[in-house]
């Protein structure tokens, strides 16, 4: 409930920036403000559950984005948006430090990494369902209010009800500090670098997507494509588990540029097939290959720091997830769609290329220096 939250607005982003007479650039700076929401938490607040226990931040979280949603629909707007975003990223950010040892400790007698899985893929369904089910609903009737706000609403005090059900954890005695500082020891950065490149894909798809389809009205259909950038990338996870973490996180940056230019080119000529089938493809890489070789690479090589390793990772994400966003918007307002997609894409690709060099370089010299990684 709380990941469906997150982009439940997605596909009115084109209506509410027309009906403030504001453009994409104005559109992609309340997108990055769920970014501004979830960073001071994620970076200072890392011990918060061992102080209060589990449940307390679930319900926060789960209020937090009720109370979001509903700023959506008695005040629609850009700014209403950013401020609702914010709030969104906060939500996230509780929910996401706590949700597997709560998960794991819910499931009494499973093991932990079946608690990961419904982690998950729970999270990643809800980014994507929260956007297709509006899309569903602005097919119907146009609005910036869809009924699908309300429901979700109800949906989420149902949830409310559930979880104040649950058992709390008890807190524990020996607290860890609450600033998490970002860590990026040796053999990092190329994994940084490529969670970057494949966030900043999946923020332009959510945040710039819609006003690129609307030239064609084919703006309901934004919601079904991030529903396939951010939700079907779970089902090439157990293919990325496979694989070792450089591998895995190559592959995925071989084809997030191929998967971009798909994207791109239907998005402009609009061809609704080409973009659906684009943003599945750049989801194997976004939120399979790249994201799950990435984490178990920084964790592998982190190994008693991997709390402050994880932050950094997760840092990199968030700043792809905003800065190449708001850029590219501003670029869109300036030069138009064309022009600052295709300066997207080329950024992406040389991105992609010097960060697949590092990566190889650094599994070189690791293969021959297992107690040491450069880069």
């Amino acid at each position: 409930m709380i990941t469906t939250a997150v982009n439940l607005q997605a596909p009115l982003y084109e209506a509410l920036a027309a009906r403030d007479g504001l453009g994409v650039g104005a559109t992609t700076l309340a997108f990055a403000c769920y970014v501004a929401g979830i960073m001071p938490v994620l970076l200072g607040l890392n011990g918060l559950s061992e102080r209060v226990g589990c449940k307390p931040l679930i319900i926060a979280a789960l209020l937090l984005c009720l109370v979001a949603t509903s700023l959506t629909l008695i005040v629609p707007g850009l700014v209403t948006l950013g401020a609702a975003r914010f709030l969104l990223g906060i939500g996230t950010a509780l929910t996401s430090a706590v949700a597997p040892t709560y998960m794991h400790r819910l499931l009494t007698g499973g093991d932990s990494s079946m608690a990961t899985k419904y982690v998950t893929t729970s999270t990643a369904m809800g980014f994507g369902l929260g956007a297709a089910v509006t899309s569903l609903f602005i097919f119907h009737t146009p609005s910036i209010t869809p009924p699908s706000l309300w429901l979700y609403l109800g949906a989420g005090v149902v949830a409310l009800v559930a979880v104040s059900t649950l058992k709390n954890t008890a807190p524990n005695p020996n607290k860890c500090a609450m600033l998490r500082l970002p860590s990026y020891p040796p053999g990092t950065l190329g994994y940084g670098l490529a969670i970057l490149l494949a966030w900043a894909t999946v923020g332009l798809v959510i945040a710039i997507l819609p006003s690129a389809l609307h030239a064609h009205g084919l703006t309901a259909w934004s919601g079904f494509a991030t529903f396939g950038i951010c939700s079907c990338g779970v089902l090439f996870q157990p293919w990325a588990r496979a694989l070792r973490p450089a591998h895995s996180t190559v592959l995925g940056l071989v084809i997030l540029p191929i998967a971009y230019t798909v994207i791109a080119w239907g998005a402009v000529q609009g061809m609704l097939v080409a973009v659906l089938v684009g943003t599945v493809a750049a989801s194997s890489a976004c939120y399979g290959f790249i994201y799950l070789g990435g984490l178990k690479g920084v964790l592998e090589i982190a190994k008693a720091a991997s709390t402050q390793v994880s932050a950094g990772y997760f840092l990199m994400a968030y700043i792809g997830f905003s800065l190449p966003v708001i850029t590219t918007g501003a670029l869109i307002d300036a030069v138009g769609h064309v022009a600052a997609l295709t300066i997207f894409g080329l950024a992406l690709s040389m991105g992609a290329i010097t960060t697949i060099g590092l990566l190889l370089i650094s599994q070189a010299r690791y293969s021959q220096h297992p107690s040491g990684i450069s880069f």
